[in-house]
């Protein structure tokens, strides 16, 4: 079985949050992390043609978002974006446009009524795994 990934309370609430913020289009960013373990989160615009129903993170906000990452000494831990409108699992377009492979993709949907749920996924060439999510203290 795969090992659980911790998210601190902090980053978790801060991605609920941003989610909750913009509830007609789907939010996206990066999490930088240090020792397997996310430390911080950088909201990057959408470029997508159709916000509502894809992600596209903007290429200037990325860049700026990795460079801060290495100033930091922060690596790259995560992905993450919303579905305003669909469950918490990668789309056809998701998979396809995963680039990362050694990224955690993190996915917070808003269709679940009184509820947010946020889900972690690896996306490699080979497939799609769940990984399961444990809310950290710090």
């Amino acid at each position: 079985m795969t090992e659980a990934t911790i998210i601190p309370r902090k980053i978790t609430n801060q991605l609920l949050h941003l989610a909750q913020l913009a509830p007609d289009h789907e939010v996206c960013g990066l999490l930088g992390g240090q020792h397997g373990l996310p430390t911080s989160c950088y909201p990057v615009d959408n470029a997508a043609a159709n916000p509502a129903q894809q992600f596209l993170l903007d290429a200037e906000g990325q860049i700026a978002a990795m460079k801060t990452m290495r100033e930091r000494g922060e690596e790259l831990f995560a992905i993450y974006h919303s579905h305003p409108n669909a469950p918490a699992t990668p789309s056809a377009r998701d998979l396809q446009q995963a680039a990362y492979p050694d990224a955690l993709y993190l996915i917070v949907s808003l269709k679940t009524k009184g509820l947010l749920e946020m889900r972690g996924f690896k996306i490699n060439p080979l497939g799609c795994e769940e990984i399961p999510l444990l809310l950290g203290e710090h």
